[in-house]
């Protein structure tokens, strides 16, 4: 071999040696790569085509006092079929099975579902949709037809849960009850919805997915990686009957006044509980809706019901008592340089100061404050301080207004401001916090805290009960709270409410009528009132207390409290004589809590219990029975509202997935 020979073999060798360590060199990549990092490569790979999907638990119900829900999460489902993993056979032989049912059930022809079907499979669509926001009997109804029977894979149907929140009673009591933002699913931040929010959302649950497209995920298992648990239950101290007359009361009193908005609550006596509270804002087209939750959250200057603390104040100190006399003029006085006016033109003269109340006299309730209190304003306004006036009242509803009463001292302290007090202004109080007040008069001097909410319930079982809670054991001496309760039970039968006056049923009470918007440059020539009524029934056993506050009459219809707000009181009164009863219910209080007690053991028990047969569900709180009815896969239609009378399938009968029950609501 020459040597120009060895040299060419020498160099292809050497190429051949580099290739062969090149070659060794990526195999020891390739086997690295396996060995020492391929569980990373491999849960990067896991993590773009299976990924676990957060399943949102069902958030609790909202209830009122007697077990209507007010509030519920409805399971939605949307179904669409992965055409790509149902095998060529169990296609074939179940495709007009399956056209058939979805026709049934959705509504169009048998042939428009089966070209579907088979272009789904000849496009290789895996994510082919069928049907949205089905309720629990049509979603097990539609999981059972031909070939969807076979599950995920086999099957190929994909399952989309997602929960709705209803209000089974509407937008009445919308505000207090809550509802979650419309720009932000699952965020509540008003109403009890707001307030007990972890206790109501829940755990959610976990469910793994497989991407089979761009933006498409279809369930790994038919199973939850994570069962999501369900919220607390919260049984509110609402009634939807007395809501539903507060509500229709002031609504008919803001549309016939055009108020520009306005709000009532209804409180009970002795336990604090608010059966009733309605906010009613206008809308540019004129119409009511809750717009805002006034009753807790607007401060403002409550006017002539503020004169009933005033008063108090001055008879438990015993600078005045109900017969001292009190000369207001002409209807016209200066204080400080400043003039108070009275309502009547020319003036009451001489009066006392029971008839001072009666007749609502300002002049009157300045005069009290400035002879007895202008050297030391701080004596009067400490009453107004253990009364609590001048704290929220500690709601577990989120925006309690808060309440102002200046002191010698403060910013808007100035000498004009005590014999403003005496008869509202100068001071500002929610109308929450003034019916408290009043609420403790009727309640012969115990405060107690107004309470939205009497327990939270997991299933059948009470976790939390919320009992009375005492602010002020004893606001007053019995004498003081003696002459005040005659005091408003007179303003109804010969004073400023006197038009209110039924000898058909007692009530007691304060008219207030109050001047808003009056630093304003326009006031003069657009002038804008408060009217407003607080006070109980019945007058002497007092089982409801209540306030009414409507904001911007039109003056051309009126102004004043005892013809704006009073009428409202008058008849949410008038129908709760009527329709609860209230008489028999003052004398039996203990036997009424212990019945309904039952009926929420009756109603939860039924609603956790498992059933073959139709149960009986006569008497049960209507929209608890279609959930309880629509669970177990029935079809229900319903007429009316309110408690179940009648069901037109035999409870203890046999029953089919999907048979029709009627039930009538009385």
């Amino acid at each position: 071999m020459s040597f120009e020979s060895k040299h060419i073999m020498n160099r292809l060798y050497l190429v051949a040696g580099f290739f062969l360590l090149f070659a060794i060199a990526i195999v020891v990549r390739l086997l690295d790569v396996q060995f020492s990092e391929g569980d990373k490569y491999r849960e990067l790979a896991e993590k773009n085509t299976v990924r676990n999907f957060v399943i949102t638990a069902n958030r609790g119900n909202v209830y009122d006092d007697s077990g209507v829900l007010l509030a519920t999460s409805v399971p939605k489902y949307d179904i669409r079929f992965d055409a790509v993993t149902v095998s060529e056979k169990d296609f074939n032989d179940n495709l007009q099975g399956l056209s058939e049912g979805l026709s049934k059930m959705l509504g169009k022809p048998v042939s428009y579902y089966q070209n579907l079907l088979r272009k789904a499979r000849a496009d290789k669509n895996r994510y082919l949709f069928i049907a949205k926001n089905l309720g629990y009997s049509d979603y097990k109804k539609i999981k059972s037809l031909p070939l969807f029977n076979k599950g995920a894979y086999r099957g190929g149907i994909i399952v989309e849960q997602r929960t709705v929140r209803e209000h089974p009673i509407g937008k009445i009591a919308h505000r207090t009850v809550g509802d979650e933002y419309a720009n932000q699913p699952g965020y509540y931040a008003v109403g009890i919805e707001g307030a007990f929010n972890e206790l109501l959302t829940g755990k959610d649950g976990k469910r793994l997915k497989q991407k089979i497209g761009h933006r498409q995920w279809k369930p790994v298992y038919d199973t939850n990686e994570v069962e999501p648990q369900d919220g607390y239950d919260i049984v509110t101290t609402l009634n939807v009957n007395i809501q539903d007359i507060a509500h229709h009361a002031l609504l008919k009193q803001l549309e016939y006044y055009e108020a520009d908005h306005g709000t009532v609550v209804v409180m009970e006596v002795a336990t604090g509980e608010i059966k009733a509270i309605s906010n009613l804002g206008r809308t540019t087209r004129g119409t009511y809706y809750e717009k805002w939750n006034y009753a807790i959250g607007e401060s403002h200057e409550p006017g002539s019901t503020f004169k009933l603390m005033a008063f108090m104040a001055a008879l438990e100190d015993k600078v005045i008592d109900t017969s001292t006399v009190i000369d207001t003029g002409k209807g016209v006085k200066t204080f400080y340089n400043r003039k108070i006016y009275d309502s009547r033109r020319g003036g009451y003269g001489k009066i006392s100061a029971a008839r001072a109340m009666e007749v609502s006299s300002n002049i009157a309730m300045a005069s009290i404050l400035t002879e007895n209190y202008a050297s030391n304003p701080q004596r009067f306004i400490n009453y107004l301080k253990k009364w609590h006036l001048d704290k929220k009242n500690g709601v577990p509803i989120k925006g309690e207004g808060k309440p102002v009463i200046p002191e010698p001292g403060d910013k808007i302290w100035s000498r004009n401001a005590l014999p403003s007090m005496g008869y509202g202004y100068n001071v500002q109080l929610t109308p929450l916090q003034t019916l408290t007040f009043y609420n403790a008069v009727a309640n012969n001097g115990v405060m107690v805290r107004p309470r939205f909410i009497k327990e939270v319930r997991a299933w059948n079982k009470p976790v939390t009960v919320y009992e009375t809670e005492v602010i002020n054991p004893k606001i007053c001496s019995d004498e003081t709270l003696r002459k005040v309760q005659d005091v408003l039970k007179n303003i109804i039968e010969r004073g400023t409410g006197r038009s209110l006056y039924s000898p058909e049923f007692s009530m007691a009470g304060k008219t207030g009528t109050a001047q808003t918007e009056y630093w304003k440059e326009d006031w003069s020539e657009n002038k804008r009132y408060v009217s407003s009524f607080a006070g109980y029934f019945p007058a002497d056993n007092p089982k409801y207390s209540c306030i009414v506050v409507i904001h911007k009459p039109s003056i051309k219809k009126g102004y004043y409290g005892a013809d704006v707000s009073g009428p409202v009181f008058k008849r949410i009164a008038q129908k709760i004589y009527t329709e609860t009863s209230v008489i028999d219910e003052v004398n039996e209080i203990d036997r009424t809590d212990t019945k309904i007690e039952k009926q929420y053991e009756n109603y939860y028990a039924k609603l956790q219990k498992t059933y073959k047969t139709v149960p009986n569900v006569i008497g049960m709180p209507g929209m608890d029975a279609v959930s309880l009815l629509e669970n177990l896969g029935l079809s229900v239609r319903f007429n009316g509202t309110g408690i179940v009378a009648n069901q037109s399938l035999v409870s203890g009968s046999d029953f089919k997935e999907g048979q029709q029950i009627v039930l009538t609501l009385l």
